[in-house]
């Protein structure tokens, strides 16, 4: 029997769905989800738990380890967006970026990463 196979942006709004799922079950509040920040990328999720805000990234893969694509390329640009974000909105809060990493059922949840 034929299976279809996931295409790369299906598996990445499921692996967005299921880090939704997990913030929500931690107690954030989810505040905006693949905010496009012009020319500058993508802030997959907005969250925000004790006054502070969490822009998250969310990478997902099963055969490599999906952590090694958060280089410091794609962290600038990350930074970059929410600077963009702030001040479209406004905002003088407290911040700070995470990952989750879904890799088949295993998802790992790092706080407050840096360059």
């Amino acid at each position: 029997m034929y299976q279809h196979k996931a295409t790369t942006k299906q598996k990445g709004d499921l692996a967005e769905l299921k880090a939704i799922s997990y913030l929500e079950d931690n107690g954030f509040k989810i505040i905006e989800k693949n905010f496009y920040a012009k020319k500058l990328g993508e802030i997959d999720i907005i969250a925000s738990k004790d006054n502070v805000y969490h822009f998250v990234e969310v990478k997902s893969g099963d055969s490599f380890e999906a952590v090694y694509n958060i280089t410091a390329s794609k962290l600038r640009k990350l930074y970059n967006s929410i600077q963009y974000y702030l001040k479209t909105k406004n905002l003088d809060i407290a911040y700070c970026i995470d990952a989750i990493i879904i890799s088949n059922n295993d998802l790992e949840f790092l706080e407050n990463i840096s360059l």
